[in-house]
């Protein structure tokens, strides 16, 4: 199974045991949509809904950041996700984040895991079916390991020497736009660069050719096949970085899960204004 697999493949090989389709969907605050509420209405057959503010760190200020390996093992098998099955995430969302849950899949180990290009938004465009609901129960094992691809806050003040990429939109990357979370500040860190998580995608949703992500990179400074740091707001929308950066076969990509909404909430990180 490829890392990103069209409609068509997954209309052939659905319902086929290993076969375990995950929606990933999540909204900001601020549309007034639900991801688990859209799912229960129409979802793909036999998809599960991957809540990632349920499986989550609840501890954390940070919203939705990264759960320990067992608490995320333990939930995946609740939603009958296997470690070693084969998995496809996929979204109805403007923000993506079928990326979010194929990384947070991989992160904890499991190594069969695609997103369906073009997500819910082609499924559904195509007319293909659809069902409402909670899925029947189904056993699986998910025994979580973690990878090492995760930088703090303290290692980032610290300096490691790699490239800084920020998934946020211009606006707010510039500090031209408020942040929408109160009490954290506009702009970016010192040193990083700018690539919108959005400029990656085309309007159907499905991702660009390797040819126009590599450009996007480029445009960016940053080497897509070499090691660099992804962050956004929140850790949702800088996997879509992670993943055209594996696209492109580099898996080296690191994620700064706390984002903005750690480094803008800290009067003590250094921030700057305008054009990188």
């Amino acid at each position: 199974m490829d890392s990103l697999v069209s409609t068509q493949w997954l209309a052939e090989h659905l319902g086929e045991s290993d076969l375990v389709v995950v929606d990933s969907s999540w909204h900001m605050p601020a549309t007034g949509r639900s991801g688990r509420s859209e799912y229960l209405a129409q979802h793909i057959p036999g998809a599960r809904y991957l809540d990632i503010d349920e499986v989550a760190d609840r501890s954390s200020p940070v919203p939705h950041t990264l759960p320990s390996a067992a608490d995320f093992g333990a939930a995946m098998q609740a939603l009958g996700i296997g470690r070693d099955d084969r998995i496809v995430v996929y979204d109805d969302s403007t923000t993506r984040n079928a990326a979010r849950g194929w990384f947070m899949l991989r992160h904890f180990g499991a190594a069969r895991v695609a997103i369906l290009d073009g997500g819910l938004q082609k499924w559904l465009a195509e007319g293909r079916p659809t069902e409402s609901g909670e899925p029947p129960a189904r056993k699986a094992r998910f025994e979580a390991v973690e990878r090492d691809e995760l930088v703090t806050k303290q290692q980032l003040l610290a300096g490691n020497g790699l490239p800084w990429l920020d998934a946020r939109g211009r606006p707010r990357f510039e500090g031209t736009e408020d942040d929408p979370r109160p009490g954290v500040a506009a702009g970016h860190a010192p040193g990083s660069r700018n690539l919108p998580f959005a400029s990656l995608y085309r309007e159907d949703g499905r991702f660009k050719s390797l040819d126009e992500i590599q450009q996007l990179f480029d445009e960016a400074g940053v080497d897509p096949t070499q090691p660099f740091i992804a962050s956004c707001g929140s850790g949702v929308t800088a996997n879509s970085l992670i993943f055209a950066a594996h696209l492109l076969g580099n898996d080296r990509a690191k994620l700064y899960d706390g984002s903005w909404s750690e480094w803008g909430a800290d009067p003590a990180t250094p921030k700057v204004k305008g054009p990188a």
